[in-house]
């Protein structure tokens, strides 16, 4: 199942993607469906079949909407915890002039820094080297704790993308990574929730990123160096993670920093991300 917040006109939306429309489950029911993903997620055991029922209905009800006619918004806006996992692609590493870690190196990003697919990417007035980072990034479906990483598979409701925008002079003046991580507007994610099942193996995706056009990442996520288990397990150890929480898995090789001559993000890029089964989350910068 492939999931989405958008809205038409004033009226706020959850609904089923397939093909080039998407069909609203508020409409069909509002009483069951508030326009709220992270609850579907935390009510999934008992809304996701019943979701399934209601798209048999979705006829004898002005329920089904062109994707060109909504506008896509942020799935989960409010995620308690927006965590990041770095250095995880071995090439990356590389581009970067870092060692591969031992253990999956950790930072966090803040609700203030979500944004959706189509909205702007606002480069910071003490910046001048704000960089792209596309990521896979996992969707937890229940309450971990503890957990191992045979069992972390089960606390995966899905996945989607996030844009791990990055202002490097701020993360490497500082000495840790938090305030070049985590300004406004960068943490682009989106524009679809896709349940775990449809992914299959997530460990298999192509992942890439294009800037205007201009193809500047392209990878697979089979090159992840912790696995989405292993970073699930590792976590859960020192923290409980809640439905609806975010993380980040890495970004493969191909970023600005890691060129010659490097690339910064300027007023008026269009950043595309892929990934396969996922989607396209697009978004454009202003200074």
């Amino acid at each position: 199942m492939k999931i989405a917040a958008f809205s038409v006109q004033n009226d706020q939306h959850i609904g089923v993607v397939q093909d080039d429309q998407i069909i609203s489950l508020t409409a069909l029911s509002a009483d069951e469906f508030p326009a709220c993903i992270k609850t579907f997620i935390e009510r999934s055991d008992e809304l996701r079949p019943r979701a399934e029922q209601l798209m048999e209905q979705r006829d004898k009800v002005n329920a089904v909407f062109s994707l060109s006619n909504v506008k896509i918004q942020a799935p989960i806006p409010q995620p308690e915890k927006i965590i990041c996992v770095g250095l995880n692609y071995i090439d990356h590493c590389k581009e970067t002039g870092m060692e591969p870690p031992a253990s999956p190196v950790i930072f966090s990003k803040y609700a203030n820094a979500i944004v959706g697919h189509n909205e702007a990417v606002e480069i910071p007035a003490n910046s001048n080297e704000v960089d792209f980072e596309a990521e896979l990034a996992i969707v937890i479906g229940k309450e971990a704790k503890r957990v191992t990483e045979e069992e972390a598979n089960n606390y995966v409701f899905g996945y989607t993308i996030l844009n791990d925008i990055s202002a490097r002079d701020l993360q490497f003046k500082d000495g840790q990574w938090s305030r070049g991580k985590t300004a406004d507007t960068f943490a682009p994610t989106g524009p679809f929730v896709v349940t775990h099942d449809e992914v299959g193996d997530p460990h298999e995706l192509a992942i890439s990123l294009e800037l205007n056009g201009e193809m500047m990442q392209d990878s697979n996520t089979n090159n992840l160096i912790f696995t989405v288990p292993k970073i699930i397990s590792f976590l859960s150890q020192s923290m409980t993670l809640k439905p609806g929480d975010l993380i980040a898995t890495g970004t493969p090789p191909g970023v600005g920093m890691g060129r010659n001559p490097k690339v910064w993000l300027k007023n008026g890029d269009r950043m595309n991300v892929t990934i396969e089964k996922i989607g396209t989350l697009s978004n454009h910068v202003k200074s």
